[in-house]
């Protein structure tokens, strides 16, 4: 066998276990694990940590909100995310109306192939339970993009409990699996309606318009409804300790419930829409909003006693100048959404596996492996195993960075961790086999990402 690249001394951190070993590349995938290996490329990773490409499975890439659209496109975004370590993004289909899923489908397939500069995958929405749309559910996942989103908030996409029910039963009985932005649309509405009452629409009033409760309830309730038909339910960018809590319970009991949480949730938290700059405080709104330190301490907790599965990054950025602006003074106005995709690995490092909230392999199990598993990319992405794609990241643990949007390659005049000085940083990546990121800088980055044909495990 002809090795065309080796990357020699490093320790390989894997859920299994964390060993030193060289790993050998032929072509686009990992052809083995072992000891004084040596190949056509040599690449020394002494004193850096070897791990499998990350795979963020939330993501919002060149997406419409309004008369504007996010910042980041394909190119921008997937180049920010390969610096930061992760090499598969999953992102969204939002069928227009009266647009089948089928060519909602194939139309994003076309805005990403040819511009990505890693490896993606879709997630499809479902904003309606017509019998066409419920029908092409199966064609759907034929296709590769076995997971639906559901919503019960946002008026055009919530559906109410029967349309849910509707809904989750056609993705059970095609095999697929179901993904649910979980607020309770009527505690939203009155909280916002009483706000508005009150002539309270400054930035600092916008948590109140998306209470915990109405995540904790929605969590609740959908975990319920999808008991009832069998489907299984991942709970998106979970924000609360209710809405954990209620994931653990579920799992407990045997219920095939997934949790992800993100970046904002475990660092930051609601005291950022007090800053003095409006400006500033706008570039904090997203849905769920941030919430408190004891939520935070909740969710770091969840994720080392892994009843919760995964942390992607809801990564939708708006610009703070020409975008977010435009609400100062009525968060109504503010598109929603943080920027993060570039930062994730590096942050779960420095704040969860340095302060010992979650170990090495729990890191690679959260950022990588997991994701890959419940999403249908198993063993191909999200390892280090022969077989696997040869997406690989050295990440130094020792390099010190301060975050900050000119440090960053997110196109955005903003990051919400402006100033943080974190310890611990990917050096370069490889995407299956070719790198893409050397001394933490794009190398030969062409949009060469591929669409990820996914299929979900049985269990």
């Amino acid at each position: 066998m002809e090795i065309d690249l080796v990357i020699r001394n490093g320790r390989l951190v894997t859920p299994q276990g964390v060993f030193n070993a060289d790993v050998a590349v032929c072509g686009d995938k990992i052809a083995m694990l072992g000891e004084n290996l040596s190949g056509k490329q040599e690449v020394d990773a002494s004193g850096l940590l070897v791990l499998p490409g990350g795979v963020d499975p939330h993501v919002h890439l060149e997406m419409p909100a309004g008369d504007i659209r996010t910042s980041e496109d394909w190119a921008s975004g997937t180049l920010a995310a390969a610096c930061g370590g992760t090499t598969t993004v999953i992102d969204f289909v939002e069928p227009e109306e009266g647009q089948s899923l089928l060519d909602a489908l194939e139309a994003r397939r076309h805005e990403a192939e040819g511009n990505a500069a890693v490896d993606f995958g879709l997630h499809m929405t479902l904003t309606n339970v017509q019998e066409n749309t419920l029908r092409a559910v199966k064609d759907v996942i034929q296709c590769g993009v076995p997971s639906f989103k559901l919503y019960t908030t946002y008026e055009g996409f919530a559906l109410d409990d029967a349309d849910l029910l509707q809904a989750l039963d056609g993705i059970q009985q095609a095999g697929g699996m179901a993904l649910v932005h979980s607020e309770n649309d009527g505690m939203v509405r009155w909280s916002l309606d009483k706000l508005a009452q009150e002539g309270q629409l400054g930035i600092a009033d916008y948590p109140y318009s998306r209470p915990a409760l109405a995540e904790v309830e929605a969590v609740q309730r959908m975990i319920e409804l999808a008991r009832l038909t069998e489907t299984p339910l991942y709970i998106v960018h979970v924000s609360t300790a209710g809405g954990a809590a209620a994931i653990a319970r579920a799992r407990n009991r045997g219920q095939r419930v997934y949790g992800e949480t993100c970046p904002q949730y475990l660092m930051l938290d609601a005291s950022r829409y007090n800053a003095e700059d409006a400006l500033e405080a706008a570039g904090y709104v997203c849905a769920p909003p941030l919430r408190t330190t004891s939520d935070q301490d909740a969710l770091w907790h969840a994720l080392g006693a892994e009843t919760l599965d995964t942390v992607g990054t809801d990564h939708c950025a708006f610009t703070l100048k020409g975008q977010k602006d435009r609400g100062l003074t009525d968060f109504r106005l503010v598109p929603g959404g943080l920027p993060g995709i570039e930062s994730r690995m590096a942050l779960l490092y420095a704040f969860g596996v340095k302060t010992g909230k979650i170990s090495l392999a729990q890191w690679v199990s959260l950022c990588c492996e997991n994701p890959a598993r419940i999403y249908g990319m198993f063993p191909r992405k999200g390892c280090l195993m022969p077989g696997a794609d040869a997406d690989i990241v050295l990440f130094d643990p020792n390099r010190k960075v301060e975050l900050s949007s000119e440090f960053l390659h997110e196109q955005v005049d903003y990051s919400p961790y402006s100033g943080l000085q974190i310890q611990g940083w990917p050096v370069s990546v490889f995407l299956r086999g070719k790198r893409i990121v050397d001394n933490s800088e794009p190398e030969g980055c062409s949009p060469g990402g591929c669409f990820m044909v996914r299929a979900l495990r049985a269990s």
